[in-house]
């Protein structure tokens, strides 16, 4: 099954960075530079945020990510590992984000997952096989309790391991991955694929994971891990 949206235009990829004193202060911290140098792919769960067209149409970083995740997916599942794909749900209106976002941009919000059967919300180019895990939030984390089925979901399956994808970088894919630490998940942010709205902010986010949440890696690291 595949979903559905324009064909991607232009796709730009992020000069995503860690400062050489961040990977020095946690070689110091534990003796290795990576937190998490090998991941059981069984337990181990992709999951995907937010790649529907209300974010990945205008964002050139969204649609530079599509082929990457293709390839963590890929892997992943001949591994016999998990691929979750967590779509914004509509959720309940809030007199908080109303007055926070203003009425009009909180029931863009709301509806930014779109309607109808969920794999035909997801971009283009992002393509959900059978096994695979759909489902929605309506918080910015997939993982806040109350708000998205997946920790639920993963628990069936064991899974102790999240290698977290998608957009926007420093919103909902940074808070899942705070709070995926926070449930005890081993977190792998994977480098260049999330996308944000400029450099800047997507490095500041893979700083903060870093620093106090989870492991960052790039695709190839993590393809070489799944498949070691």
């Amino acid at each position: 099954m595949q979903g559905n949206g324009p064909p991607a235009a232009v796709a730009r990829h992020h000069a995503w960075h860690i400062d050489s004193r961040e990977y020095a202060r946690q070689e110091e911290r534990r003796g290795t530079r990576h937190a998490f140098t090998r991941l059981d792919p069984a337990r181990t769960a992709l999951v995907v945020i937010d790649m529907v067209p209300f974010f990945v149409e205008e964002n050139p970083y969204c649609r530079g990510i599509v082929p990457r995740i293709g390839q963590l997916a890929r892997a992943l599942r001949a591994a016999g590992g998990t691929v979750a794909w967590v779509l914004p749900g509509p959720g309940e209106r809030s007199p908080a984000q109303e007055e926070f976002y203003g009425p009009r941009v909180a029931a863009r919000y709301r509806a930014s997952g779109g309607t109808g059967p969920l794999p035909g919300r997801l971009w283009s180019g992002c393509t959900v096989e059978d096994g695979d895990l759909l489902t929605e939030k309506t918080a910015a984390s997939a993982f806040f309790p109350g708000r998205c089925p997946l920790p639920d979901l993963l628990r069936e399956r064991r899974a102790d391991t999240v290698l977290i994808t998608g957009t926007v970088t420093n919103v909902c894919c940074e808070s899942s991955a705070r709070d995926a630490s926070t449930l005890g998940y081993r977190v792998v942010m994977v480098a260049d694929a999330n996308a944000a709205r400029c450099d800047r902010d997507h490095n500041a986010t893979l700083h903060t994971v870093y620093r106090s949440f989870g492991d960052v890696r790039p695709t190839a690291e993590v393809l070489g891990l799944i498949r070691a």
